[in-house]
Formats: structure tokens, sequence, C-alpha cells
């Protein structure tokens, strides 16, 4: 599914390029459960984000589905990340003006869904999540963990084929957290990729595989 060769990442520091990843090669097949981790500073982001195609490497070749990602042009590129990848982001990302319902509905509006079978996708993940008696509420009403739900309600609710996660239980207690990991299991053996950025070292365990990063460069994998 996806394949990065010889990636790397800088900015100019006082006209010095300094790296946050460097010559990353790396392959993730459809249906793996990866967990990528590392200290603080090390790129995990970065790297999470140059997969979600939200960031462009500054070399390197990035290939999804076979498609060279890194010779696309911006608009293919937002169709191949709108028609096939969700994103988890641990700030939550939801916005402000819209209700819980229309926040998870957003991707579909997107991808030209149909009204009345929007309606349907949307309230089939409300009640998945237990979420239906909050769906008229904004973001600022909702607890941390609550938001946390409705981020990944919204990432899953186009049905992605790959799921990419920045510390999805980072702001929730325990017992949510592990719900949620739970619920990542269960997608992933319903065949949804999943590549997750996480300090936890019992969250990675949730994952078929652990790549480590240290200062930009894979240690393992």
């Amino acid at each position: 599914m996806i394949e990065l060769k010889h990636i790397s990442k800088w900015v100019n520091v006082g006209g010095k390029p300094t790296f946050i990843l460097k010559d990353i090669n790396l392959t993730i097949n459809t249906g793996e459960f990866v967990s990528i981790m590392g200290p603080s500073g090390s790129g995990k982001s970065t790297l999470l984000h140059i997969l979600g195609m939200l960031d462009d490497a500054s070399e390197g070749e990035y290939f999804f589905l076979d498609q060279p990602v890194h010779t696309l042009k911006e608009k293919q590129r937002s169709q191949l990340y709108k028609q096939h990848i969700g994103f988890v982001f641990q700030a939550y990302h939801l916005i402000d003006e819209l209700t819980v319902y229309e926040n998870i509905e957003t991707p579909l509006i997107y991808q030209n869904v149909k009204t009345s079978e929007r309606k349907a996708m949307v309230a089939d993940i409300l009640d998945r999540f237990q979420i239906v008696g909050k769906k008229d509420l904004f973001p600022s009403q909702l607890s941390g963990g609550q938001q946390q739900l409705v981020g990944i309600a919204r990432a899953l609710i186009a049905r992605p084929q790959l799921l990419l996660a920045d510390e999805p239980t980072g702001n929730l207690n325990s017992k949510q957290g592990e719900e949620i990991m739970q619920l990542f299991k269960q997608l992933n053996q319903d065949g949804v990729t999943i590549i997750q950025v996480t300090h936890s070292e019992k969250n990675a365990t949730y994952g078929s595989r652990i790549i480590e990063l240290l200062d930009g460069r894979i240690e393992k994998q």
C-alpha cells in the first residue's frame, strides 16, 4: 500500500538545512497495524503528516496505492487523500462552528455523497460511537474524550482504507483510551490499514509491528 524511498525532510535554519527526517525507507502492506514510536522531536508526527499528504518531503519518493505522490499535483493528492485516508489528530481539529453531526458529515460532503445516504451513514456512526445524544452540541460543549470520539468518527465516516492516528488517546483517561484502542483493533480486523504515532508502550502493542524513530532516522522496524 505504501512505499517510501529515501524520504528526507529538512528546514533551513540560518541558511543550513536542519533534518527532521533523514533517509527513511519504509514499506507498509495493506491490512497492517503499525505503531511508530520514538522520543519527542524524533520526527514521528512529521512522518505521519507526510504519509497523510498534509506535508511534503524535501526529497525522496512516496508511492501510495501505486500512485507516485511525490509527482502529483496538489489537486490529485487532495483527491487521493479524501478517497482513501482518514486522519485522527491529537488536538481533535474539530470545526468549532459546526455541530457534532455536521463535523462528522463534512468528509461525505467533500466526496459528494447524496444527502439521504449521508444521513444514514452519520446516523449509523453516531449510534456506533454512542454519541447520538450529542449530535446537536458544539465541540466546546463536549469533554476532551467526547471530542476525540467525534474526531475518530469523522475520520472513519468515509470508510477509509488507511487510518492515520497521531497520539489518538493522548487526551483521554485510561478507560476511554482502552476503548479507542479496542475499536482500532476491530477496524484493523475488518481490513483497515492503521498507522499510529504513540508514546504509550501499551498502545503500541496493539499494532502488528513497531517502528522506532530516533533523530529522524528509523532505528528499528
